[in-house]
């Protein structure tokens, strides 16, 4: 099986090159680090799979989901993230992905997870399915957004900016751009006077 690898953390992306390289049957014909480079060196290769984080410094998960889904519909993809929010992991799964695993499994899930690909399965980490059974299982309706999404939205109405937020959440400023580009899209929103006039009017803050 031929493996292409994106991810924007060289050593993260060095230690899957060695895992996926000790397996005879699997074979890592390139890497890239960012969503442009990734289009640009599948136009020169085909890999069966492709293992992709889920946020990159230029574009998120489901563009490029969308993206090579649409040109080379014969590769498949499992989305390797840290991102464990229910929306999100359901917004991915709608798009067609062979599998989704949280960064945090162990290297044998990730074996595990790509060989089950390899036979033609769906593979979701034990994490993610047990995310799922207690979406399924909730009584009351699912909110638009979650916890951590509301927050940084109370913060956006604040005018804060995204560095504001990280400090103020401890997290990357990158984790805030993709949080902000997921509440502009469930709120079907484009600019920041329609997002609060809509926060406003559905009781989101």
């Amino acid at each position: 099986m031929k493996i292409f690898l994106t991810d924007d953390h060289a050593i993260l992306l060095g230690g899957l090159i060695k895992i996926l390289s000790t397996e005879d049957d699997l074979e890592v014909i390139g890497s890239a680090q960012t969503a442009q480079e990734t289009y640009d060196k599948l136009t020169r290769v085909t890999p069966d799979l492709l293992i992709t984080d889920y946020n990159l410094p230029d574009g998120d998960g489901l563009e490029i989901i969308r993206t090579v889904k649409r040109k080379y519909p014969t590769v498949k993809i499992l989305i390797l993230s840290m991102h464990d929010e229910s929306h999100l992991v359901q917004e991915i799964l709608k798009e067609g992905v062979e599998g989704y695993m949280l960064k945090k499994d162990s290297h044998t899930e990730l074996l595990s997870a790509v060989r089950a690909i390899k036979n033609g399965d769906i593979y979701l980490s034990s994490d993610i399915n047990k995310l799922l059974i207690r979406g399924l299982n909730d009584s009351g309706e699912q909110k638009l957004l979650t916890d951590r999404e509301r927050e940084i939205l109370k913060l956006i109405a604040k005018e804060y900016t995204n560095k504001n937020i990280a400090e103020e959440l401890f997290i990357s400023e990158r984790t805030v751009e993709t949080h902000r580009k997921n509440i502009f899209r469930k709120t079907g929103t484009n600019n920041l006077v329609g997002l609060i006039k809509y926060a406003y009017a559905n009781n989101l803050i």
